[in-house]
């Protein structure tokens, strides 16, 4: 065969690709690998369940959470009362369905404040550097140097026991993990090529962060946020429990477990059901932040 038959005959062969990972993005890529990790499956299916079962506790909660039964004190789990009744006949299974509701907004809303809070901080503190980025750092060691729960306490003594309260000393408690793990990714992300590229070009140093840098720490952020979520519920319940957090009749998965420890000989259920609930919801969410962990890690998706 001459060299012109073999030029043309390989030109009319189809080039052909690996399909598995040709033309997806790094999003279905990360999809993908979610979806084939078992414990973050289980963790999402978990957390799912729980969140659309806060959403809907009003519908779900067989009685009032408020409501009394003098006459079922006590009352053992039973087909009136699945979880039993507490020391004031009041339907347990209805208190740890509203419970959730609180869990959530608290876990939430304290985690998105320090979410914005952190992220930001972080993101100027790496790029500037400085004495900005001294101070802040130094102030959030001093912060880290305390445990969680005994800043909390003083936070809340501070401004009085409460949701609210309860709901800004998490917050604060959590804010110097996002800045510091921000900071930690600007200073390797701002001396790749296409930031010193957008400095060239003049770009101004908030669009080089906004539109960057902070999509490319997005994942390891959205892994601390769900684990921070998990943080800040064993936080509020452990407030709670020592009541500095959500006050009474309101219930509470917190001063359920407080109250219900006093009952533990004549009523275990008391105590127990809350603990599950509260065992169930954290769980999933350190399954669903272990799966999204690995899911976008690059090296994890034979990208190279």
């Amino acid at each position: 065969m001459s060299r012109e038959k073999a030029t043309r005959k390989h030109k009319e062969q189809p080039v052909t690709f690996d399909t598995e990972y040709t033309g997806r993005s790094l999003t279905s890529l990360a999809v993908h690998a979610m979806l084939h990790h078992r414990s973050g499956m289980v963790g999402l299916i978990i957390t799912v369940t729980l969140i659309i079962i806060a959403i809907l506790a009003p519908i779900l909660a067989p009685y009032d959470a408020l409501e009394m039964h003098p006459e079922d004190r006590f009352h053992p789990p039973s087909t009136t009362y699945w979880f039993g009744t507490d020391e004031f006949g009041r339907d347990i299974l209805s208190r740890i369905l509203m419970g959730s509701r609180i869990s959530f907004s608290v876990g939430m809303i304290s985690i998105a404040i320090a979410t914005v809070v952190g992220v930001t901080v972080g993101l100027i503190a790496g790029y500037e550097t400085g004495w900005f980025d001294t101070i802040t750092m130094r102030f959030f060691d001093a912060l880290l140097a305390f445990p969680a729960i005994l800043l909390a306490i003083v936070v809340l003594a501070v401004l009085g026991p409460g949701s609210f309260s309860a709901m800004l000393a998490i917050a604060v408690v959590s804010i110097p993990a996002f800045a510091r793990l921000t900071r930690a990714n600007v200073l390797a992300e701002k001396e790749k090529e296409y930031v010193l590229a957008s400095r060239a070009v003049g770009a101004k140093p908030t669009r080089i962060l906004f539109r960057g840098i902070l999509p490319n720490v997005v994942s390891t952020l959205l892994v601390q946020v769900t684990v921070s979520i998990a943080t800040a519920v064993l936080l509020e319940a452990a407030l709670s429990f020592l009541g500095l957090g959500t006050p009474p009749p309101a219930p509470s998965w917190g001063s359920m477990l407080s109250v219900g420890r006093g009952y533990l000989p004549l009523a275990p259920w008391y105590g127990i059901f809350p603990g599950l609930a509260i065992t169930l919801l954290v769980m999933g969410l350190y399954l669903l932040g272990d799966g999204l962990r690995d899911a976008l890690d690059p090296r994890r998706q034979k990208l190279v």
